[in-house]
C-alpha cells in the first residue's frame, strides 16, 4: 500500500518541508510507501513540451497519471493546494523556466498559424484549474475537525467591528448574465451533441451521457459593459472603494474575459494605445510600458493618472506597492477575497493604505446573494464571535468537472453576430441563443451518478451529525429544476427518518445558515460545485480565521480516497512575504 504525495507550488511548497517528514514518519512506522507526485506549475509546462527539452529535463505527465488512479478503488492520494495558473501567472513561469535553460516555447497570445495554434493548445492544458478537474473523482466532505473548531473557541481570532452606517454593498446584475440566460436539460440518450454557431460551425463536439444535466447561457456583453460602467460611476458617487470579485482561476475561459471588461470600465481605451489585452490587467500594461520610450509612454501613463484622478477609488491588494484590485485577474480571488473583507469591517485597503468601505462588484448574479445576504447580516448583528458561532461544514457536488467549473472547454468569446445551438445526434436543437460579438457563451454538464452519489454523501453526514442538512437549490433557476429531478427521488430511495433535511435558494438558505451560525448551531451545507468552493472559504475564515484547516475528505467513486489540506488563495502573499522578511 503507498499515499501519493502531491509536490505542488508557493506557499504549499514551503510546506511541505515540514508535513511530508511527518506524513513519512507515520507512514513508516506502519510499512504505508509514500511517493511524491509533481504537479506543480513548473512541472505541468514541462510534461507539455518534452521534445524541447534535453533527455535530463524532460518529466514524467504526473497529472494525467493521478488522474487514472484517481478512477480506481486503490487511489489514495494527499493533495496539497496548486496554482490554478491565470495568463500573467503562466508566463512568468514559462519566463522563469527558460532562464533556468528549459527551451519551452513563449505563450502566443494570437497564434496565427497550426503550429501557434497546438502550443496554445498545451499550454490551455495547464492553465487555470487544470488540476482539480482530473483529481476530484469525487464529491467532497469539508468540515472542521472538532480539536480545531475547540481551539478557534479558547483562542478566538480578531474580527473587524461592523457598523449599521457602513456602506459596503455587493452589486450585481439583473439581466443579460449567465443566470438569466440559462437553459437547462436532461439528457434523454447517450452520445454526442455538437456547439454550433450559425455562421462558425462546429464549435465544439462534446460526449454525454444518458440522464445528465446539460445547461447553457451566455453573458452579454452588453449588458455586462453597461452595468460596469455604473458600479465604476455609483462608487465615485457613494465615495466607496470599486473591487470586483471572480474567479479568474478556476474560471479560466469566462472571468478572465470579464476581469477585462471591467479593467476597461475603470481605465477607458488606454490599453488600446498601448496593444495590451486588458484582460491581463493593469500589472501587464504597466509592463509593457517599459519596454517603450519616454515620450512613447508619456501619453499613456498620464491617461493611467487620468483615470485615477476621475474615478472611484480602488480597492488595493499592496497599497505600498501601488498594486490594485485591477492589476493582476489573479490577485482577487473571490471565495477569499469577500470573507477576507467581511471578517475585517467589510472593509478593503484604500490607497493610503487605509481600510474603507467597498462597493463589492460581483457580475453574474447567480451566487451573489450568498455574500450580499452575509454582508446585511453582519451590518445588522455586528461582527460574529469565534468563540461562540456555530460550524457549517459542507457536502458539495463536484465530481467529474459537475456544473460550471467544468465549463472551460465549452466556453466561448464570440467573434461574429448569429446565433450558437447545442444539437444532437439527429441535428435537432436541444438549446440556442443570439449572440453578439464579445459575449461570451458556455455549456456546463452534471452526470446523473455524480447527484446521486451527493445526495448520499449527505445524507450519511446528516446521520452522523444529527445536525439539518440544506440543499441549496433554487427551484426557479433551470439548471436546479433539474438537478432536483435527480434529488427528490434519490433521496426517497435513502433512509432519512428522523433527519432535518432541507431545500432552499441562496438568499434563504444563506439567512437561515447565518442566523444558525450566530446562535452557536451547527449546519450542513450541501451545494454544487461553486458554492461548495465559496462556502468553504467563507465559514471556515469566519470561525477559524483561515480554510487551511479544514478537514477536506473527497471520497472518490471508484472507492478510493484523496485528502485534501491546506488552502491556496493566499499561497503566494505568503511566499512574497518570505522572500521579502525570510519568515513566515
Amino acid at each position: 500500500m503507498k499515499i501519493v504525495y502531491t509536490l505542488t507550488d508557493e506557499a504549499p511548497a514551503l510546506a511541505t518541508h515540514s508535513l511530508l517528514p511527518i506524513v513519512e514518519a507515520f507512514a513508516g512506522a506502519t510499512d504505508v510507501e509514500v511517493e511524491p507526485s509533481d504537479i506543480s506549475l513548473a512541472g505541468r509546462i514541462l510534461a507539455q513540451f518534452p521534445d524541447d527539452l534535453e533527455d535530463d529535463q524532460r518529466v514524467p505527465d504526473a497529472l494525467s497519471d493521478l488522474g487514472e488512479l484517481a478512477k480506481t478503488p486503490e487511489a489514495n492520494i494527499i493533495k496539497l493546494p496548486n496554482i490554478s495558473a491565470s495568463v500573467p501567472q503562466l508566463k512568468a513561469a514559462i519566463a522563469e523556466l527558460q532562464e533556468h535553460g528549459y527551451a519551452v516555447p513563449d505563450y502566443p497570445d494570437d497564434p496565427d498559424d497550426g503550429e501557434q495554434r497546438e502550443i496554445r493548445t498545451r499550454y490551455d492544458r495547464v492553465k487555470g484549474s487544470a488540476v482539480n478537474p482530473v483529481l476530484r473523482q469525487g464529491n467532497s466532505d469539508r468540515r472542521a475537525p472538532a480539536s480545531v473548531k475547540e481551539f478557534a473557541r479558547k483562542h478566538p481570532h480578531s474580527m473587524g467591528d461592523w457598523s449599521p452606517e457602513s456602506r459596503s454593498h455587493v452589486s450585481t446584475m439583473s439581466g443579460g448574465d449567465f443566470r438569466s440566460t440559462e437553459q437547462s436539460l436532461t439528457v434523454e440518450r447517450a452520445g454526442e451533441v455538437k456547439i454550433e454557431h450559425s455562421s462558425q460551425g462546429v464549435l465544439r463536439e462534446v460526449d454525454v451521457e444518458k440522464d445528465e444535466v446539460l445547461d447553457a447561457a451566455v453573458m452579454r456583453r452588453a449588458a455586462l459593459d453597461e452595468f460596469l460602467s455604473e458600479q465604476v460611476a455609483e462608487a465615485k458617487e457613494q465615495g466607496v472603494l470599486f473591487s470586483v470579485h471572480l474567479k479568474a482561476t478556476m474560471m479560466k475561459v469566462a472571468d478572465p474575459i470579464v476581469f477585462g471588461h471591467a479593467v476597461r470600465a475603470y481605465f477607458g481605451d488606454v490599453f488600446d494605445k498601448a496593444g495590451v489585452s486588458p484582460n491581463e490587467g493593469m500589472g501587464a500594461l504597466e509592463k509593457s510600458l517599459d519596454k517603450l520610450s519616454g515620450e512613447e509612454a508619456k501619453p499613456i501613463r498620464e491617461a493611467i493618472e487620468a483615470a485615477y484622478e476621475n474615478g472611484p477609488p480602488l480597492a488595493m491588494v499592496d497599497s505600498d506597492r501601488g498594486i490594485t484590485s485591477l492589476h493582476v485577474p489573479s490577485d482577487v480571488i473571490i471565495d477569499a477575497s469577500m470573507p477576507a473583507a467581511i471578517r475585517t469591517s467589510g472593509q478593503m485597503w484604500n490607497r493610503e493604505g487605509e481600510q474603507q468601505d467597498a462597493k463589492f462588484v460581483i457580475p453574474d448574479h447567480s451566487y451573489a446573494a450568498l455574500y450580499g445576504e452575509t454582508v446585511e447580516h453582519c451590518r445588522e448583528h455586528g461582527a460574529f464571535d469565534p468563540s461562540k458561532m456555530g460550524s457549517t461544514p459542507n457536502v458539495g457536488l463536484m465530481a467529474q468537472a459537475a456544473e460550471e467549473y467544468g465549463s472551460h472547454d465549452k466556453t466561448f468569446e464570440i467573434e461574429e453576430a448569429g446565433s450558437v445551438r447545442v444539437v444532437d445526434a439527429d441535428g435537432k436543437a436541444l438549446m440556442e441563443h443570439d449572440v453578439e460579438p464579445g459575449d461570451i457563451w458556455r455549456m456546463c454538464q452534471t452526470k446523473r451518478p455524480v447527484i446521486e452519489d451527493w445526495v448520499k454523501l449527505a445524507v450519511d453526514r446528516a446521520r452522523a451529525t444529527g445536525w439539518p442538512a440544506v440543499f441549496w437549490l433554487d427551484e426557479t433557476r433551470p439548471h436546479d429544476q433539474q438537478v432536483l429531478e435527480v434529488v427528490r427521488p434519490a433521496l426517497e430511495q435513502l433512509e432519512t427518518d428522523g433527519l432535518e433535511i432541507k431545500i432552499m435558494e441562496v438568499a434563504d438558505a444563506t439567512r437561515y445558515t447565518l442566523a444558525r451560525a450566530r446562535a452557536g448551531e451547527n449546519t450542513i451545507s450541501v451545494t454544487g460545485n461553486v458554492l461548495r468552493d465559496y462556502l468553504t472559504d467563507l465559514f471556515p475564515i469566519l470561525e477559524l480565521g483561515t480554510s487551511a484547516k479544514m478537514q477536506s475528505i473527497v471520497p472518490l467513486m471508484a472507492g478510493g480516497g484523496l485528502f485534501e489540506t491546506g488552502a491556496g488563495g493566499s499561497a503566494p502573499k505568503h511566499v512574497q512575504q518570505f522572500q521579502k522578511e525570510n519568515h513566515l
